[in-house]
């Protein structure tokens, strides 16, 4: 995939500088209620005030340019985002603000993005982005390439981009994202200039939620809370009861696991609500995707379609498929985010301290399982969510991963 258009909704995440003199600016509300200027091609960006300043400063003057960046930070800080405004802010010239919104909507020739709708980024993916980096600019000042999910590279992979990276042409950008530079090979760490986002507070999510959806306070700091500052999840959960009652669904019968057959339970009931996640996200987009394909190849509404159009429609589908993989072992990896806040907070009681708690409803249940179980059993169990993180990005069978994970929940031991 050598897209020029993002795969990734826009997901406002930071405030801003005020505005260069060349910049238009409009009038927006910070999350604590205060009126501010946001500038195109900065005002989505939320809450990543020292960030907006450094690449704002690095598009403005090369000395302070690297031709190639990493921007880091936790699931639903901004980084896609961030490196969608930097791109903007590269290509167009200082206050043309129609070539930086032709980039924020990736239309522009000079932007190509590349988020992997499969469970890895493939070699042939990666290929296609290095040979494209070595175009020079049609239109604009500079190529920009941003990979949104570098941590999703293989070994082999990342091999790829050295190369392209040791020896960048002049006038070409990268700009990787991933949730921690430890997520990338030293040898790609070596070749780019580090960018830490920082978390967003709860309040700060929270308020932008209710501000962003109409919701409740309630229901937006809950949401808040519950997505782990995740501003993308936060707002789902904040706008889809259906999302927030399978939640509370999966951590009540985690809880409740007390042996072998409660667990193998616990892990069915999980996957298949990952799985109803997943085709809840996927099916309209699926269904959409395909009828566009059969517009454009002049298929009518409900006709059958031709040989000479399968072969196209065969591979939209495969596409779909690998999206689907991908989408539902992201939900199965939200779920067991979810069950280490869970077990975080019981040791949080464990060791006395009950401010901050995460998932505030399950009080009680959380007392009960700090004074049954040692502070060592909760890291135990907390190890084992952890492993069964990393065995699901092997590519280990979700269903047998959760169920040695909860025999480990219900005995204390690792099987």
């Amino acid at each position: 995939m050598d897209a020029a258009t993002p795969t990734v909704p826009r997901i406002p995440d930071g405030a801003t500088p005020a505005a260069t003199p060349a910049a238009t600016t409009t009038p927006t509300t910070t999350p604590d209620g205060a009126a501010s200027e946001r500038t195109v091609p900065w005002g989505e960006v939320w809450g990543q005030d020292a960030a907006v300043s450094a690449l704002r400063a690095a598009a403005a003057d090369p000395a302070e340019l690297t031709h190639a960046w990493l921007i880091t930070g936790p699931p639903g800080s901004g980084r896609s985002t961030l490196a969608r405004a930097f791109a903007a802010a590269l290509i167009a010239e200082p206050g043309d603000e129609i070539v930086m919104r032709q980039v924020l909507a990736g239309t522009h020739p000079d932007y190509t993005a590349l988020r992997t709708e499969g469970v890895i980024i493939s070699i042939k993916d990666a290929r296609a982005l290095v040979e494209r980096s070595y175009f020079a600019p049609s239109l604009g000042r500079y190529r920009v390439i941003v990979m949104e999910d570098a941590d999703r590279m293989s070994e082999r992979t990342s091999n790829v981009l050295l190369k392209a990276l040791e020896e960048p042409p002049e006038r070409t950008i990268w700009v990787l994202c991933a949730p921690s530079d430890a997520d990338l090979l030293p040898t790609i760490r070596s070749r780019v200039r580090v960018l830490r986002l920082r978390d967003p507070e709860i309040a700060d999510v929270a308020a932008l939620i209710a501000e962003r959806t109409g919701v409740d306070a309630q229901t937006a700091e809950q949401s808040a809370r519950h997505a782990q500052r995740h501003i993308g999840m936060a707002q789902r959960l904040a706008t889809d009861a259906a999302a927030r009652a399978r939640r509370d669904e999966m951590m009540r019968a985690v809880l409740g696991v007390r042996g072998v057959s409660t667990a193998v339970e616990a892990a069915a009931q999980i996957v298949a609500g990952a799985t109803d996640d997943a085709k809840a996200l996927t099916a309209e987009r699926d269904e959409a995707e395909r009828a566009q394909l059969l517009a454009t190849m002049g298929v009518a509404e409900g006709a059958a379609v031709p040989p000479a159009v399968r072969s196209q429609v065969k591979a939209l589908e495969d596409d779909q498929k690998r999206r689907a993989t991908r989408s539902l072992r992201d939900g199965i990896d939200r779920v067991l985010t979810d069950l280490q806040s869970l077990y975080r907070d019981v040791l949080m009681v464990q060791f006395g301290r009950t401010v901050d708690l995460i998932n505030l409803e399950f009080e009680t249940e959380l007392r009960a399982v700090a004074e049954a179980w040692r502070p060592a059993r909760t890291l135990t169990v907390l190890d084992a969510i952890a492993a069964t993180r990393k065995n699901l990005e092997q590519n280990v069978a979700p269903a047998l991963a959760l169920e040695s994970m909860l025999i480990t929940v219900a005995s204390g031991r690792t099987p």
